[in-house]
């Protein structure tokens, strides 16, 4: 037990299967970051236990970029300050529906309010099937699993390895990268069952490993798959990468903190 590495970087998901935001710190709430995956797009054509419109569908959401258009109030909780005063864990309050806006840019280079009827057609409007697609918007992130996602930079290096490629570690979508002392990838399995500590206070047990899907085969810049990524993952890594947490302690995690295996 001790300090097992540090993080490499901090992101964020306003919009389901859209691109991130890279954050030099973020709030970690029992509900996961503060402000990732906050809306996402209901697909009719989506099985029921899975509704949503993602890049398994529609390749190009990862080029679309949203950005809260009131970043202030969606960097923590507007009574953090308060309720740390107080006692730590205390509920926080979330942003108000106007300050949760998000404006998205998408690849034509146009950019529209999340709410727009325009970007709802843009995005139905490429699929055959022509599904009917509406807008989602939750205060707790719609994560597929666990509310925290962490993904260590050996681990995306082993795999463009083993693939024969260099991978762009935002293909895995975690929300924490981790810098590990160790050299070897998938020393992050190594922690299932343990609690992390993530800088002075945020402590995140983790839960499991990360099944994978045809997400991570596809290109950040592009939306091109490589399906040899899956593939390999399948055969060498019973199609798992990455960690899954469920966060104990509340707190502001930044780039650069250090990662301490409690137990």
């Amino acid at each position: 037990m001790g300090i097992v590495g540090k993080v490499e970087s901090l992101w964020r998901y306003p919009v389901k299967s859209m691109r991130g935001e890279e954050l030099m710190e973020a709030f970690v709430g029992f509900a996961g970051v503060y402000g990732d995956r906050l809306y996402a797009f209901r697909s009719s054509s989506s099985p029921k236990g899975f509704p949503f419109l993602t890049g398994r569908e529609e390749e190009e959401m990862l080029l679309y970029q949203p950005v809260y258009r009131h970043p202030e109030p969606m960097a923590k909780p507007t009574n953090f300050a308060e309720a740390e005063a107080i006692v730590s864990g205390l509920t926080p309050l979330y942003a108000d529906s106007a300050e949760m806006m998000v404006d998205v840019r998408t690849p034509a280079g146009e950019t529209l309010a999340i709410d727009d009827p325009r970007l709802i057609r843009v995005l139905s409007g490429r699929m055959s099937d022509a599904p009917e697609v509406t807008l989602l918007c939750s205060h707790r992130a719609m994560t597929d699993c666990r509310p925290i996602s962490l993904f260590s930079m050996q681990t995306v290096r082993q795999l463009g390895s083993e693939v024969g490629a260099e991978l762009d570690k935002r293909c895995f979508r975690a929300n924490v990268y981790i810098e590990l002392a160790s050299q070897t990838g998938f020393e992050e399995d190594g922690f299932v069952g343990r609690t992390l500590r993530i800088g002075a206070k945020v402590e995140i047990r983790v839960v499991d490993r990360d099944a994978r899907c045809k997400m991570i085969t596809l290109d950040p810049e592009t939306g091109k798959a490589n399906p040899d990524i899956m593939r390999l993952l399948a055969r060498l890594h019973e199609g798992k990468a990455g960690i899954y947490g469920a966060v104990l302690v509340e707190g502001k995690i930044r780039s650069g903190d250090h990662v301490e295996l409690l137990s």
